[in-house]
């Protein structure tokens, strides 16, 4: 069958399919891509030809910035439990480099995307092309190897017939759960355009089966004896625990031996807010019941999380010195953290297998009374940062309540950076595993809006509410007219209080004063940005980009344009300004963030002192 390289692509891709539990769908549902010089002959031409000639072909969805449309394809992915990954095509040079980030947060969040970055010449016949890098270690280098250290696999075609074991390798990692993440096939602009001969077979409907493995019984025995021991033991559950779908089981388990179930950000709502066995969020940014029985914890039980240093509260939220950690993971580089003893299996199928190991266990009455005690009084701080009555701007945390309270349980609510993911994971009342999209491993700012475009096309009988402050919006806002193109209803909740709240806050916290973190005029006195606000009207920018814009000043304004934008079939961006400087939810663990040892500010020198005294209680746990 005589294909160009690009052509071929497409139509393997098209005949790709993922499997689990019975259950089949397109492995690569579409494209995502901008085009230029070093696309629009290869990959723009063979998807054009695919959707003329009525052959197997892939949707296209054009985006407006590169790093936006890998957003929108990690968002989507997520919210199918990695299932489904959507590829990304890019021109050569800035095109493809401005995916490396979104390839970073892929890989990090351990979600699939298939990037197919434009390349020079294989040839070099034009040596050096339009936005080459000459690079005088090597004529083989280009920007794309910037790809390799946050790639899970890395492969350059320089020849046609080296498609057909970069391919499959390439959806070999894409359906792992073990090793997903961004996976990185670079198309040197010249080779999508070469015509081959391709045998028949290479495009055949293939699929590719997601298993559950299952655990091993002496390590399934390990951890029953561990838990058995146990006195006080804690769950932490991550993001493994939603993508296997284990939310039943969990909830059962807990239920059946008492244990408390805390959680990541990427596993909130795997166990509703509400539960007997609920605590929250754990860590830093975690409630004071969650990081209470962490302190006291004798047994971690962790299933499907990376133990971020927010988890553990940079090695601190964990205070007993005799803890034991048991890690239920299917990937051995996460079950390994913290000495544990390792259960290697699927979140799904580990816990039933645990739970039968335990059959007749609990705790004991006492400790589920404590737990519940401890997350009563939490939540009651809770309801507290709810309704503080702040003036005259509103603390965002007032926001953050009525927007909980207007949505349904099912509506996603979406984040990634600033103070908001912080006051989330404390205070946000999830009931669903999809109703709480925060993207806290990579923290990217700008993956906000992009993020709803994904999370909505994923979930479209979902309301989708994108959470966004002013500093995220203004680096990337511009997928708001991907979302008016394809149709798109997305709520977007821009909170602008005029600077970085949290890390002003945190500045301030580690004596720099908050400096660098206010958006303000330069000042004739200081020569710092910290005179007037500038005049910046965000609110006035989304409406030129095609939303409908609601303003509110106050939490009742706030509440009503919600509904109205609940109401509204089309995109809605509900504009509300708040208090920069908190109040904040009321915190109770750490975060490692060195200080200056030496310095001539005293607010830096009285910083450092806390540091260090609070420093010695970072441990290695092993």
């Amino acid at each position: 069958m005589r294909l160009t390289t690009a052509q071929a692509l497409v139509r393997f891709l098209a005949n790709q399919y993922s499997e689990r539990d019975g259950v089949e769908q397109r492995l690569i549902p579409g494209v995502w891509g901008i085009f230029g010089h070093g696309n629009v002959a290869g990959i723009g031409q063979a998807l054009l030809q695919a959707a003329r000639t009525g052959e197997a072909g892939l949707p296209y969805h054009l985006a407006r910035n590169e790093q936006g449309q890998v957003h929108a394809a990690t968002a989507f992915a997520k919210m199918r439990n990695r299932l489904q990954a959507f590829a990304c095509t890019a021109s050569t040079g800035p095109g493809s480099t401005n995916m490396i980030t979104g390839a970073a947060l892929a890989t990090t969040n351990r979600l699939p995307v298939l990037l197919l970055p434009s390349d020079v010449f294989a040839t070099r016949s034009p040596d050096p092309v339009l936005q080459q890098l000459e690079d005088t270690r090597g004529g083989d280098v280009t920007v794309n190897d910037a790809f390799r250290p946050v790639s899970k696999y890395f492969d350059r075609i320089t020849r046609p017939e080296q498609l057909i074991p970069a391919a499959l390798a390439a959806m070999r990692v894409l359906t792992d759960p073990v090793e997903t993440g961004a996976v990185t096939l670079c198309l040197p602009q010249d080779v999508q355009a070469e015509a081959h001969d391709w045998p028949e077979e290479f495009f055949r409907r293939r699929v590719w089966h997601v298993g559950r493995p299952l655990p091993e019984p002496d390590a399934l025995a390990r951890a029953a004896d561990a838990l058995r021991s146990a006195k006080a033991p804690l769950i932490v559950a991550g993001g493994g625990v939603v993508y296997a779908g284990a939310e039943q089981q969990l909830r059962a388990f807990a239920e059946a031996t008492g244990i408390p179930v805390a959680d990541t950000h990427a596993g909130k709502g795997a166990v509703a807010w509400d539960h007997p066995c609920a605590v929250g969020g754990l860590g830093s940014t975690g409630t004071s019941a969650a990081n209470a029985l962490a302190a006291e914890a004798d047994v971690v039980l962790g299933i499907g999380t990376r133990y971020s240093d927010f988890t553990t509260a940079s090695h601190t939220v964990f205070g007993n010195p005799a803890v034991r950690f048991v890690n239920l993971n299917v990937a051995r580089l996460d079950a390994a953290k913290h000495s544990a003893d390792m259960v290697l299996a699927d979140a799904k199928r580990g816990i039933e297998a645990l739970h039968g190991a335990l059959s007749g266990w609990q705790v004991d009455e006492a400790y589920r009374t404590r737990t519940r005690m401890l997350a009563d009084d939490w939540n009651r701080k809770a309801d507290a940062c709810f309704s503080l009555g702040h003036g005259p701007l509103p603390a965002q945390t007032e926001i953050l309540g009525a927007l909980n309270q207007a949505l349904d349980d099912r509506d996603v609510v979406i984040n990634a950076a600033g103070s908001m993911p912080g006051d989330l994971q404390m205070l946000w009342r999830a009931r669903d595993p999809k109703a709480y999209h925060v993207e806290y491993a990579y923290s990217c700012m700008g993956y906000e809006v992009a993020a709803g475009v994904g999370a909505k096309m994923a979930a479209p009988d979902r309301e989708v509410v994108v959470l966004v402050g002013d500093g995220s919006y203004l680096m990337m806002a511009q997928e708001i007219v991907t979302m008016i193109a394809e149709g798109l209803k997305v709520i977007i909740v821009l909170v602008q209080n005029h600077g970085f709240a949290s890390i002003g806050a945190l500045s301030e916290a580690l004596g720099s004063q908050r400096f660098g973190t206010s958006y303000r005029y330069r000042s004739d006195d200081s020569g710092l940005l910290e005179g007037g606000v500038l005049p910046v009207d965000l609110a006035a920018n989304a409406a030129s980009l095609g939303a409908t814009v609601l303003r509110a000043s106050t939490v009742d304004e706030f509440t009503t344009a919600i509904a109205q934008a609940k109401a509204n079939p089309a995109t809605t961006v509900v504009h509300v300004e708040t208090d920069l400087h908190g109040p904040n939810p009321p915190g109770s663990a750490w975060w490692d963030v060195p200080v200056s040892q030496v310095a001539e500010l005293e607010s830096t020198r009285k910083a450092h002192e806390t540091y260090s005294a609070t420093k010695h209680a970072q441990r290695h746990y092993l």
